[in-house]
């Protein structure tokens, strides 16, 4: 038990865990032997379970906010912190807008999870937003453990095809690696041999009043919010930087030295076309 409440303990034989990355460049990591599943076959064949529908996912940078504050917070002795995704999947792709922290411990051979927290918040996300639906889980850390295959089993039984997002808060190289996962099952038979993570692509997408504030903290030299002028002062300087662009870019199709793209082209005729025409008069 986890301080007294009711976990449930995942527990069972550890299963090797497939890695597969979206990128054609990056090598398949595995644990299991082949020559052992060669030796099986020969028995029964092998049966590669559907990996799902999700082919992409869109991340709100309010969860990437949740998840480092929730490493920052964590227990003494914790390496790292899991916890729930919310948000909806359509047409294949996974919008991932909101998420909470699970109190968990891991062993080697199992994984407590407290349950009651889990129900507890989801309810509660519920009363706010019923739109917001279990779609995965997520974890800190730069590689995958070996009982990730526990927990995603788990949240197997909270939604069809869950994901797995992994935010790799130490910093490795100083970058924050961010990556999803979907999986699924390699069997032999009734025995379960391995599980197979695939990487699928991952976004961070959001509205403009958040973009303002992570390019606000993205700033190293901010010391201070910015007042209204001088937020003004950047956003027509941010403009005026963007229109620059364009104009370079017309130009140097217009000259030979680039090549037309014809999606560029309507979308800045678009743009220019939704300007109401003001005379200088009235302006």
């Amino acid at each position: 038990s986890l301080g007294g409440v009711r976990t449930e303990t995942l527990t069972g034989a550890l299963v090797p865990l497939l890695l597969t990355s979206h990128r054609p460049s990056e090598a398949v990591q595995s644990s299991w032997s082949i020559s052992r599943i060669g030796e099986a076959m020969m028995m029964q064949p092998l049966a590669l379970a559907s990996s799902g529908t999700v082919s992409s996912c869109k991340v709100n940078p309010v969860v990437l906010f949740t998840i480092c504050d929730a490493y920052i917070r964590r227990n003494e002795g914790a390496e790292r912190v899991i916890g729930t995704l919310l948000g909806n999947i359509s047409g294949g792709v996974a919008s991932i807008t909101n998420c909470y922290t699970v109190p968990h411990n891991e062993s080697m051979d199992q994984v407590a999870v407290d349950i009651v927290h889990h129900k507890t918040l989801f309810d509660l996300h519920q009363k706010v937003s019923k739109k917001e639906v279990v779609i995965g889980w997520f974890s800190t850390g730069y590689t995958m453990a070996g009982s990730d295959a526990l927990i995603q089993d788990f949240y197997g039984r909270e939604c069809p095809s869950p994901i797995h997002l992994t935010v790799d808060t130490t910093m490795t190289n100083n970058q924050m690696k961010i990556a999803t996962y979907i999986s699924r099952s390699l069997t032999l038979g009734d025995k379960q041999l391995a599980t197979e993570f695939i990487e699928v692509p991952c976004q961070t997408r959001m509205i403009e009043a958040e973009r303002i504030g992570v390019d606000l903290l993205d700033k190293k030299d901010q010391k201070s919010i910015p007042g209204d002028m001088e937020r003004l002062e950047q956003s027509f300087t941010s403009l005026a930087d963007m229109l620059d662009t364009c104009k370079s870019y017309v130009d140097d199709v217009l000259a030979g030295k680039k090549e037309a793209n014809m999606e560029i082209g309507r979308y800045l005729s678009d743009t220019v076309a939704a300007i109401p025409y003001i005379s200088p008069e009235d302006f």
